[in-house]
């Protein structure tokens, strides 16, 4: 029982951990890459759709991105959504092909963007140290209702402190890595 306890919050916690990854990979560095605008919706059939699915996504130079729309019919409403995405973007339309130059962060803005990873990493920071709490939880009222005892109770909150611990070690690394890639110039 108290491993079914800790696998289900290993799991979750993992999953946290992956969230933060594929959240970071979005928040732009001086460096182009397709993540950066793989997931900005553009509004297409009536419907919101990511850009991946919509089109190919290619970065052939270190400060620029292409992207080549599958239905031409598309073109300007991906280019429209790109300016409005918030990114700081200037997508240039030539034909049925879009050019995604990246303009050089300052100084100003790589701190903007330090203080983003920031906020995103402590989101992750309390969701673990929520399900670390939840699974303590479910701990206690297993021991309430006598299918373990009281010692198992104290090494299962242990092993999900160990737990918790490991993947706050995970998430930091991951931030610092982010931070270090942002105030390269």
């Amino acid at each position: 029982m108290i491993e079914q306890v800790i696998t289900e919050a290993q799991e979750k916690m993992s999953k946290t951990v992956e969230n933060l990854k594929e959240d970071l990979a979005t928040v732009r560095t001086g460096r182009a890459t397709p993540s950066l605008i793989e997931s900005v919706k553009v509004e297409v059939y009536g419907s919101m759709m990511n850009l991946r699915d919509l089109a190919t996504i290619l970065a052939p130079e270190a400060r620029l991105l292409t992207i080549q729309p599958w239905d031409s019919n598309n073109t300007g409403l991906i280019s429209k959504a790109l300016q409005q995405s918030g990114l700081g973007l200037n997508p240039i339309v030539e034909g049925n092909f879009i050019r995604l130059p990246l303009p050089q962060l300052t100084e100003e803005r790589r701190r903007e963007l330090i203080k983003l990873v920031g906020e995103k990493t402590e989101d992750r920071r309390i969701a673990a140290r929520q399900f670390r709490r939840e699974g303590v939880e479910k701990l206690d009222r297993l021991e309430k209702n006598a299918q373990i005892s009281e010692d198992e109770k104290r090494r299962g909150e242990d092993q999900m402190q160990k737990l918790t611990d490991k993947v706050m070690g995970e998430i930091d690394t991951i931030s610092k890595s982010k931070e270090k890639e942002l105030l390269e110039i």
